[in-house]
């Protein structure tokens, strides 16, 4: 493969994984519409995408293995097809996660709509955020802004444990809204779950670009902390 041919292909390759990246962040935005609006309909547009979405995963990984196999790339190059693994897998569970989300709302359909102590729609408004800025990093190849969505998955991860604590006292308290209770807990974790793909996607940017490994730093930071405070 020529040096020109083989950029085609990175092209290429990064062109379909965009198309994948939209595909997934409109699975997750119309499965929080049919939320907020209790629309099956819109569930069916979440199922329907879901399938073109695995259909791209596979059509990916496969162009990449090609890659890696025929033309044995280094450095940058070598970062950038294995990072594209990596996002591809994420977007592939982001899909997975709005599906989820859309198949408690289906759950919820013939329930009575109750006021719950939670607001999944701000929750997801900022794991929808993180997912579209790790994604314009990846575009523009941008470490900076990758390193921006890692900061902002600890505000998901407060909301989702208050949203536990809230919404398990509601269980216990209130028998006879514990089914609804119980489905807005888990679309909380669903996005929590999209928040965590998010940051995935920003340290993989970041491997990409500069070849730093940040996975984990965060909670071995944390960890030394506690041990200097204990």
């Amino acid at each position: 493969m020529t040096r020109l041919r083989f950029q085609q292909s990175l092209d290429q390759l990064k062109e379909n994984l965009l198309v994948m990246a939209g595909l997934a962040e409109q699975a997750i935005q119309r499965a929080i519409e049919a939320y907020r609006v209790r629309d099956l309909s819109i569930c069916d547009l979440v199922s329907r995408s879901e399938v073109a979405i695995n259909r791209l995963e596979r059509d990916i990984d496969q162009a990449a293995v090609d890659l890696l196999a025929m033309e044995q790339p280094m450095a940058i190059d070598l970062r950038f097809i294995l990072s594209v693994i990596k996002i591809n897998a994420d977007l592939e569970r982001v899909g997975d996660s709005a599906k989820s989300i859309s198949e408690r709302v289906r759950n919820m359909e013939q329930m009575a709509t109750v006021e719950l102590p939670v607001d999944i729609p701000r929750m997801a408004s900022l794991s929808a955020e993180m997912v579209r800025k790790s994604l314009q990093a990846f575009i523009e190849a941008n470490p900076e802004k990758a390193r921006a969505v890692l900061t902002m998955d600890d505000a998901v991860d407060t909301m989702n444990r208050a949203a536990y604590k809230s919404l398990t006292t509601v269980m216990e308290e209130q028998s006879h809204i514990a089914p609804q209770a119980l489905n807005a807990l888990m679309i909380c974790r669903a996005l929590e779950r999209v928040a965590d793909h998010a940051t995935n996607i920003a340290e993989d940017v970041i491997f990409w670009v500069q070849g730093d490994d940040v996975r984990h730093k965060k909670s071995m930071m944390a960890l030394k902390d506690g041990k200097r405070n204990a």
